[in-house]
């Protein structure tokens, strides 16, 4: 005896690659999240455990946010170690064995060691 189908219209479904694109973005906007907000005594710690790692030559993990539309972004992290930190440029240099990265003081969201 044949199997039956439950939904007939289901199974024979087809989608068109720009609309299964247009999907994929929608779900990937609603990833997005804002720029955090941080208390003076959370950036002060992150920022002395940036300068720590620098002086000391130690690994730190650092997050920070990324701009994606307009208000809405990402957060990226990566482990390693300061390199440089540029003042004038208000960025940082973190290096780890694959790679480095400069990232924008501003845009740092947390620190760890």
């Amino acid at each position: 005896m044949a199997s039956k189908v439950e939904n007939v219209f289901a199974a024979s479904r087809w989608v068109l690659p720009e609309q299964r694109e247009l999907y994929l973005q929608v779900k990937e906007d609603e990833k997005l999240i804002r720029q955090p907000v941080l208390e003076q005594d959370e950036m002060e710690s992150m920022q002395y455990l940036i300068r720590d790692s620098a002086r000391e030559d130690y690994a730190i993990t650092v997050t920070w946010w990324k701009q994606v539309k307009g208000q809405l972004g990402k957060t990226c992290s990566m482990w390693g170690v300061i390199k440089w930190i540029d003042q004038n440029g208000r960025r940082i240099k973190l290096v780890n064995d694959e790679d480095s990265q400069w990232i924008m003081l501003d845009s740092i969201i947390a620190a760890t060691s």
